[in-house]
């Protein structure tokens, strides 16, 4: 493989590429690592700069402009795939290590950009080829594939955590440019370090839930639904009738994309599509829903736990919005209620959008929005 030449900001070209700058642009991936930035990658990165970034993007405020970063010039698009990067990797339990590697080759390949082109056959994040037997373009271009596949491929190298950050890349990748990804360890290192502090207990597992406190009233935890299969509705279930009809449209539409995978950042406006920025999130799954029955939510789980009026968890009504992991003023994830004890929400990097239990939630806020009532 070999990274791509499209280059991001202003880049600094060899006399040598001076004079075939448009073959390099037309061949795609294939002469980028001959390009060397205006201030060279090995150097150290401004740690502080690159949070800033990444706590401005992954906190819903969009880019902060007064921040620049070499090799993060599209902040907005590329962020999200970092985290993607890093979610995968803390889910396949592969080590802080294992994560800068990933990113550091996908900053090389890709600039962390979901490229739909690239030398020969070369796509995605990692610029994988089908033809190498990575996958197919479709699942090569999911974010949480291609990790997956890159994550696989190094843990079954020898010895990788001995060796360093570019050999490791390379001994996945086997690039024609093997010390390409020795310039982004740097960047690779701040991204994962900034983006880990943004996740729920610092990337932790979550610490088992107690027997009680969701604050639910007794029989309204779900805990008599049995096993859930993913992306299952269980036997049994309908919508309950005291729902408001909005509150049933928001339902039934969420309900209809059980069984799509999870995509941070993702629209959730074509679930079901070719592209995987077309999936859900937990705050897109509910805004949309709430969309297809005419009432605005906005985008983040931040801002949504802001909006509506506070309710107990002991009167929930269909629709409402819940709230768990992190504070009750900052949570970190968004289910909707669907009556009966149950949660429709879009999990997390790796799973799909699934029904569960609210007994299995610690529940820190709930948000009832009068729109869906009325």
């Amino acid at each position: 493989m070999k990274a791509v030449a499209a280059a991001l900001g202003v880049v600094c070209l060899t006399p040598l590429l001076l004079a075939g700058t448009a073959a390099i642009a037309a061949a795609g991936s294939g002469g980028a690592s001959r390009a060397t930035a205006c201030t060279s990658g090995g150097k150290d990165v401004d740690t502080n700069a690159v949070a800033r970034q990444v706590a401005a993007i992954l906190g819903g405020q969009g880019a902060d402009q007064n921040v620049r970063v070499e090799g993060l010039e599209l902040p907005a698009e590329q962020i999200p795939h970092a985290k993607t990067i890093v979610d995968t990797g803390i889910a396949m339990k592969v080590p802080e290590r294992g994560q800068v590697v990933a990113l550091a080759t996908a900053i090389q390949e890709s600039r962390l950009r979901n490229l739909n082109f690239g030398d020969r056959d070369s796509l995605g994040l990692f610029q994988q080829r089908p033809s190498q037997g990575w996958g197919t373009p479709e699942q090569i271009r999911d974010p949480v594939y291609a990790s997956t596949r890159f994550y696989k491929g190094l843990l079954e190298v020898n010895g990788w955590q001995q060796m360093t950050i570019t050999q490791a890349a390379q001994a996945v990748q086997r690039s024609g440019y093997p010390d390409a990804y020795a310039q982004w360890e740097p960047l690779a290192r701040a991204l994962q370090q900034a983006i880990v502090k943004t996740l729920p207990n610092g990337g932790q597992t979550q610490p088992g839930q107690p027997d009680t406190g969701n604050g639910c009233r007794p029989g309204e935890d779900g805990s008599g639904w049995g096993e859930i299969p993913e992306g299952a509705v269980p036997d049994g279930y309908k919508i309950p009738s005291d729902a408001s009809p909005k509150a049933r449209t928001a339902i039934d539409w969420a309900m209809h994309q059980l069984g799509t995978m999870y995509q941070w950042g993702g629209t959730c406006l074509a679930p079901r599509g070719p592209d995987p920025m077309g999936r859900c999130d937990c705050s897109s799954l509910t805004q949309q829903a709430y969309a297809k029955a005419g009432v605005q939510l906005t985008r983040t789980t931040y801002t949504q736990v802001k909006e509506g009026d506070p309710v107990p968890a002991s009167a929930l009504k269909p629709g409402d919005l819940l709230f768990t992991r992190g504070t009750a003023a900052v949570p970190e994830h968004v289910g909707m209620y669907m009556g009966a004890g149950l949660v429709i929400n879009a999990p997390k990097t790796g799973r799909p959008v699934r029904i569960e239990k609210v007994g299995d939630w610690q529940i820190l806020a709930v948000r009832r929005i009068p729109a869906l009532h009325s």
